[in-house]
């Protein structure tokens, strides 16, 4: 059976799995601009920790789970066992893949993808904007894909558009300003080659 704190905001339109437990001060579907009638969906055994906000229109999987006030735009498919640290921030229309886990203080923006098993270390910093404030910015953004079981160290700032291949690994503080093939490791700013995973 779920539990949800009295001080908890659940919109209409929202659907709870089993044994969700939603603490203090959350707010679930919360309304956005230009909402219809999109539904709010959370799987299974989710934890939603106290202070978050997930905004209306998201499919979160089962056993997701989120640290203090992560911040959860609309429109966002997330799959199961996802984690997102506290004070993490994830704009609209990302899809992340089952297993992902996301550290506290992380910004996710719009049209980036996570896939299945990656892990984005604290405080990383993923972009969308080549141009930002030009004219026609918003029409032009591309969110960076982070491949399959990649790994983003502390700190690291992806540029637009940048794919991080499978099993890559980022070193804490790099600007990755370029594509980084699978099983690749590099670290600097910008980010060079330093060598590859063998396994």
């Amino acid at each position: 059976m779920s539990k949800i704190a009295p001080t908890a905001v659940v919109y209409p339109g929202v659907r709870l799995g089993a044994d969700v437990i939603v603490e203090d001060f959350c707010v679930i579907g919360a309304p956005f601009s230009g909402q219809t009638d999109e539904e709010t969906v959370i799987g299974d055994h989710a934890v939603i920790r106290s202070h978050t906000v997930i905004y209306g229109g998201c499919h979160i999987g089962n056993y997701f789970q989120t640290g203090n006030k992560a911040n959860i735009r609309e429109l966002n498919l997330i799959g199961d066992h996802v984690s997102i640290g506290t004070m993490a921030v994830l704009e609209h229309h990302i899809v992340i893949e089952d297993g992902v886990r996301i550290h506290s203080q992380a910004f996710i923006p719009e049209f980036s993808r996570l896939n299945k098993g990656c892990w984005i270390g604290p405080n990383v910093a993923l972009t969308n904007a080549r141009y930002p404030c030009s004219p026609d910015v918003k029409k032009n953004l591309t969110g960076p894909v982070i491949e399959e079981s990649a790994k983003i160290g502390a700190n690291v700032t992806i540029l637009p558009g940048v794919v991080v291949g499978k099993n890559a690994l980022i070193g804490a503080g790099s600007v990755v300003v370029n594509d980084v093939p699978s099983f690749h490791v590099v670290a600097g700013n910008p980010a060079r080659y330093l060598r590859k995973i063998h396994y």
